[in-house]
C-alpha cells in the first residue's frame, strides 16, 4: 500500500456513502482487495449504454486517476458487462462498482 493512501474499502465506502446522500443509486459487483484493489466503475446510462472507468496509476506521477477501461466513452451495456466478467476472472482484488448514471459522471471522480 501507498503511504499516505487510504485503503481502497475506506475510500470506496466514503464515496457510495456520499451517493446515498446524493440519492445515486449503486450496486457494488464485486469487493477486492481490501487495501490496495484497483476499482472499475460502470456508469449505466439506463438506456441500454454504459460507460467503464478504472483507476489507473501515472508511471511518471505515481498518481492513481480515472480512465476509461474501453476505447469508447459509452459501449452497449452487454459490451462493458463482457469486459467486467473478463475483469473479475483476471483480477479477484478488483473493486467493480456499477451506478446508475444518465449523464455519466462517475462519483468517484467527483469526490476528487
Amino acid at each position: 500500500m501507498d503511504e499516505g493512501r487510504l485503503p481502497t474499502s475506506l475510500y470506496v465506502d466514503a464515496v457510495l456513502k456520499q451517493c446515498e446522500i446524493d440519492f445515486i443509486p449503486y450496486y457494488v459487483l464485486q469487493k477486492g482487495e481490501h487495501a490496495s484493489g484497483v476499482i472499475l466503475a460502470k456508469l449505466n446510462a439506463l438506456d441500454g449504454t454504459a460507460a467503464l472507468r478504472m483507476q489507473q496509476r501515472d508511471f511518471m506521477t505515481g498518481q492513481l486517476g480515472w480512465t476509461d477501461a474501453l476505447s469508447e466513452d459509452k459501449v452497449e451495456e452487454a459490451k462493458a458487462d463482457e469486459y467486467i466478467a473478463r475483469s473479475k476472472q483476471r483480477d479477484p482484488d478488483l473493486w467493480v462498482i456499477e451506478f446508475e448514471s444518465r449523464d455519466l459522471i462517475n462519483p468517484f471522480e467527483k469526490a476528487g
